[in-house]
């Protein structure tokens, strides 16, 4: 397939970048971007000191080194692309984790026994302050009768089925 690569300025001899018409051999997808291995067309000496035609393959970084040609198909260039890992899939459906653990907001009613809502760190309504709390002492905060499970940040979702276990949600 015909691909356009674009060729470096040089500034001793004082051109500015050029484009080749280049063939496109392979697409390869890296964790920074893309990589196309190109033809150019370029000369070569014979052994019998001719001057024949021949090619420089050479990997390439797209879009800054190459430009498609109008009206070319690339559909059918071999093309590597990254393996999907699990991680990555979960990621890309549930968005970016949120930061790990818990924080206890206090709360002061004057009288009797304090009383606390557990939030996620990165819940709008969490003290900023508070020490984050594994996964037991937040569950050992959230058995409390007076703790209230944030239901805006998702602690509530994330901390009741380990608190009274799955069969409390067909209930619902």
């Amino acid at each position: 397939m015909p691909v356009r690569v674009v060729l470096p300025a040089d500034p001793v001899l004082g051109h500015e970048p050029q484009e080749v018409v280049a063939r496109l051999w392979k697409r390869r997808q890296t964790k920074t971007g893309w990589l196309y291995l190109v033809g150019v067309p370029a000369y070569r000496d014979g052994e019998d000191g001719s001057v024949q035609a021949a090619e420089y393959r050479v990997w390439v970084r797209a879009p800054g080194h190459v430009r498609p040609v109008e009206g070319v198909d690339y559909d059918q260039v071999v093309t590597e692309r990254l393996e999907r890992t699990p991680q990555s899939t979960a990621r890309e459906v549930l968005g970016e984790r949120r930061p790990s653990g818990w924080v206890l907001q206090k709360l002061r009613d004057g009288r009797g026994p304090a009383q606390g809502v557990l939030h996620t760190p990165d819940c709008g309504e969490a003290p900023q302050d508070a020490p984050r709390l594994d996964m037991e002492r937040a569950l050992d905060v959230a058995e409390n009768p007076s703790t209230r499970l944030c239901t805006l940040c998702g602690c509530a979702q994330e901390l009741t089925p380990l608190l009274r276990g799955f069969d409390h949600i067909a209930d619902s």
